[in-house]
């Protein structure tokens, strides 16, 4: 495999060696080896083994975004914070490039004219934009925007590639992640109010990874 992590070699043990921790005591997982491999980072980005029984892979969600980011897709995401954890040079090799426009001043202007929020207007715009279809959309803190998408997929025609929805929080959280796995669209979820930018990140890492291997 084409090591794409670009660590050390120390690193890489340690790193390595989380990871066994974790399927040690995740014990026997029924996931598929790829849907396994994103679960497990989640895991290893939080510590949190809970995630393996919240984690939802719907509509070859894995096969779908490996093929997307293979095609040098955009990808869509609803804060600055999750631009910030993404490995430029991984994205690069694909010719995957980021977009957020929550920080847009016609976004924000925008939002407050319509009493609506940020999100749902960065995302009403990179629709407009033509981007959202083929994208990967990653929503890991605002459940707005994840609504926002189902709306967009299902009175605009809008369709994304594949669909990363794991916004937290405790309004419309949960629900928002149950509206994505009410449309046919291959999506990650992570259930309930748990989520957030580095669940995001590391599911995109994840997927850059398995990427690379379906190369080798």
């Amino acid at each position: 495999m084409n090591d794409m992590r670009q660590m050390t070699s120390l690193g890489r043990s340690i790193e390595d060696g989380s990871f066994a921790i974790i399927d040690e005591e995740a014990g026997p997982v029924s996931f598929p080896t790829a849907e396994w491999q994103v679960v497990r980072r989640v895991i290893h980005a939080t510590a949190d083994f809970e995630f393996k029984d919240l984690m939802r892979f719907e509509n070859d969600a894995v096969a779908a975004g490996i093929s997307a980011l293979r095609r040098g897709c955009s990808i869509l995401v609803d804060v600055k914070m999750i631009t910030a954890g993404l490995n430029e040079d991984r994205l690069s090799a694909y010719g995957c490039k980021v977009h957020s426009f929550i920080s847009d001043q016609d976004v924000i202007e925008t939002a407050k004219q319509e009493n609506s929020t940020r999100a749902i207007e960065a995302m009403r715009k990179a629709h407009r934009l033509g981007l959202l279809d083929g994208a990967i959309v990653a929503i890991g803190n605002a459940p707005t925007a994840l609504i926002e998408v189902v709306r967009l997929y299902r009175e605009e025609g809008a369709r994304p590639a594949l669909v990363v929805g794991v916004p937290v929080g405790f309004v419309s959280a949960a629900e928002s992640k149950e509206a994505v796995l009410g449309i046919p669209v291959p999506a990650i979820v992570a259930l309930g109010r748990k989520g957030g930018s580095p669940i995001a990140v590391a599911i995109l890492h994840a997927l850059l990874l398995l990427s690379t291997e379906s190369l080798s």
